[in-house]
Formats: structure tokens, sequence, C-alpha cells
């Protein structure tokens, strides 16, 4: 949440960016499943987002759901590094 209130401050310093939020989750479950679950993580966040004064048309969403995991351990440990949600540059305006 604190790194979520840091780069919130950020985009409000910075209007002319845009971003996108980046749904991601383990392996386990069908690929449907997990690329709606990663929907839904990047969501919340950007509602997260919108209530700390982000404006809502200057946050994109996508789901990768399980395809791009940041670690292969077959293993809780894994699977909870997995499930996240990235903050990314989107675009910057003119």
């Amino acid at each position: 949440m604190e790194i979520l209130k840091e780069n919130a401050d950020y985009l409000e310093s910075n209007p002319d960016i845009k971003i996108v939020l980046e749904g991601h989750t383990d392996e386990r479950g069908t690929t449907e499943y997990n690329l709606s679950l990663g929907q839904r993580r990047a969501l919340k966040v950007k509602e997260y987002y919108t209530q700390l004064g982000v404006a809502a048309n200057r946050i994109a969403t996508t789901s990768y759901g399980h395809e791009k995991p940041v670690d292969f351990r077959k293993n809780e440990l894994g699977w909870a590094k997995n499930r996240r949600v990235e903050t990314k540059l989107l675009v910057r305006q003119k």
C-alpha cells in the first residue's frame, strides 16, 4: 500500500503521465480464470489509485494471468511472488 501511495504522489506531481496496471497470477487455475483474476487485481489497484486522487482516465489495465511469472518455484513462496499487479509507464503526453 505504501508503494501505491508513493506512486500516486508521483502521478499527482506529473499529470502528463499515464500508466498501465498489469495483473498477474500464479500458475494454478485455468487460463481463463487466471486472466479474469489478473484483471480483477488490476482493477482493484486502479480503484485505489483513483481514491488517492489519480484520474481514472490516466490508468489502463490489462491481465497477463500466469503468462509472466517472476518466480518459477512451484511452492507457496513462488506462487505468492507471482500474484501481483505491476504499475508501468504507458505514455507521456506532449
